[in-house]
C-alpha cells in the first residue's frame, strides 16, 4: 500500500518537485491525535445515544475515508486545472446555499438550517461552499490584476458577491462559517494587491452589517454576546456549554486527568464530538498537551504561508493564502469561544472535531495546498509576490 502511495501518488511529475512532507506530516499527526481524542470524548454520550462507544468515531472514519479519496485527486491534480471551472463553481457555491431553504430536502440542525439530506445522509453544504467561492475569487482576481486600483471593476464586483454570499448564509443563519469565507475573502483580496482604503471600507461596511443583524434580530447570536461580557446573564441556560467548557478547562490543570478520564463528557457538556472537543482535550491532557495542539496548529499555518510565498503564480499564492487562513480561523473561532475568549459561534475543530462535511472539504483543500507546494520555487520560500499598495 505504501509503495503504490509513493510510486501513483508522491510520484513526480515534469515541472513538480517533492511536496512540503513538513507539513503532511504535521497534517497526519492532528487526525491521529484528533481520532484518539474523539473517541475518548464521544464515548459516553455515544454509548447513551447508539448502544456502541465508537458511533462517532466510525462515522468520523468514514468521513475522512472519502475525504482522502478526495485528497488524493486534489494532490494529484495541478491547481491551475481548477481554474477552468471558476464560474461553475460560483455557481455551484450559489445553488448548495440555496438548497437549505428548499423544505423536504434542508435538514434543521439546532438553530440553523444549514444541512441537506440526501439519501438519508446529512451534509452541510456551507462546507463545499469553502473551497469552490475560494477557487472562483482566487481566479476572477487573477484576472482582474490590472484593474486592482478601480472601485468600479474590482471593490463594487467583489462586494456584490460576497455580499450575495453572506445574505444567504445569514439567513440560514450560520454566522461561524460566514465569518470563516469572509475571512479567507478579504485575505485573498489583500494577498491579489487590493489598496487599503479599499480593504478598510470593506471591512467597515462589514463590521456595520454584523452590528445591525445583532440590533435588530435577537437571537442566540446576541445571547452569545451576552455570555462573553457576564456568564452570569444565564448560567443554566444561555451560557451553559460555555461554562461547563470553562469547568472542563479548568479542571484539567498542568497535567490533566489522564486519557478517557473527562467528568465533562459524561452529559454536562453538550456537542463533545464536535465543537465542544476542545475542553475534552484540555481536561484529559492538561494545559501542555493542549498548548502543543495549539502549536501544531500554528506549524501549520506556518508551513502553508511559506507555500503561499514561493507560489510560482498569483493563483497560487492567493489559493494558499485562502486555505491557510480558512484553516486558521475555524480554529481560532473554536477554541476562542470554548474559553470564552470571542463569542461561541459552533465551528469546529479542523481535523478533530467529528463531521462528514468538514472532512470532506478540508481534505480537498490539504490537497490542493499540498499540490501547489509541489510546484514552489525551490529557491522560493524566500520569494514573495511584491505588491506596490497604495492608500
Amino acid at each position: 500500500m505504501w509503495e503504490f502511495f509513493k510510486k501513483k501518488i508522491l510520484a513526480i511529475k515534469a515541472g513538480e518537485h517533492e511536496m512540503d512532507t513538513s507539513l503532511l506530516s504535521a497534517f497526519c499527526l492532528l487526525i491521529v491525535f484528533g481520532l484518539v481524542m474523539l473517541f475518548s470524548a464521544s464515548s459516553v454520550i455515544s454509548y447513551a445515544k447508539y448502544g456502541k462507544t465508537y458511533h462517532y468515531l466510525l462515522s468520523q472514519l468514514l468521513g475522512l475515508g472519502v475525504g482522502f479519496v478526495a485528497f488524493l485527486v486534489a494532490i494529484k491534480v495541478d491547481y491551475r486545472y481548477w481554474k477552468k471551472f471558476a464560474g461553475f463553481f460560483l455557481f455551484f457555491s450559489i445553488l448548495l446555499l440555496i438548497l437549505v431553504f428548499i423544505p423536504g430536502l434542508r435538514s434543521d440542525y439546532g438553530t440553523a438550517r444549514s444541512w441537506i439530506v440526501i439519501f438519508g445522509y446529512s451534509f452541510q453544504t456551507s462546507e463545499l461552499v469553502k473551497i469552490s467561492f475560494l477557487i472562483y475569487l482566487a481566479t476572477w482576481l487573477e484576472a482582474k490584476q490590472a484593474d486592482f486600483g478601480s472601485f468600479t471593476n474590482i471593490v463594487l464586483p467583489f462586494l456584490g458577491t460576497l455580499g450575495f454570499i453572506s445574505l444567504l448564509m445569514a439567513a440560514q443563519p450560520n454566522l461561524g462559517t460566514l465569518f470563516v469565507i469572509i475571512s479567507m475573502s478579504l485575505a485573498v483580496f489583500f494577498v491579489g494587491g487590493a489598496r487599503l482604503r479599499h480593504l478598510a471600507f470593506i471591512i467597515l461596511l462589514g463590521v456595520l452589517g454584523l452590528v445591525l443583524l445583532l440590533t435588530f434580530k435577537h437571537s442566540y447570536q446576541t445571547d452569545r454576546f451576552s455570555c462573553l461580557r457576564d456568564l452570569n446573564y444565564s448560567p443554566q441556560d444561555k451560557c451553559y456549554q460555555v461554562s461547563q467548557s470553562l469547568i472542563a478547562v479548568g479542571s484539567g490543570g498542568f497535567w490533566g486527568r489522564g486519557l478517557g478520564m473527562s467528568r465533562q463528557k459524561f452529559l454536562y457538556l453538550p456537542e463533545v464530538w464536535a465543537d465542544s472537543i476542545f475542553p475534552i482535550i484540555a481536561e484529559e491532557t492538561g494545559f501542555i498537551f493542549s498548548s502543543l495542539l495549539i502549536l501544531l496548529y500554528l506549524f501549520i499555518f506556518y508551513r502553508g504561508l511559506l507555500i503561499a510565498r514561493a507560489a510560482p503564480d498569483m493563483f497560487g499564492s492567493m489559493l494558499a493564502v485562502g486555505i491557510v487562513v480558512w484553516f486558521a480561523t475555524e480554529s481560532f473561532l473554536n477554541i476562542g469561544g470554548m474559553i470564552n475568549l470571542i463569542p461561541m459561534t459552533g465551528m469546529p475543530l479542523p481535523f478533530v472535531s467529528a463531521g462528514g462535511s468538514a472532512a470532506l472539504s478540508s481534505s480537498i483543500a490539504l490537497g490542493i495546498l499540498l499540490n501547489i507546494s509541489k510546484h514552489t520555487k525551490e529557491v522560493g520560500l524566500n520569494r514573495q509576490h511584491k505588491f506596490k499598495r497604495k492608500m
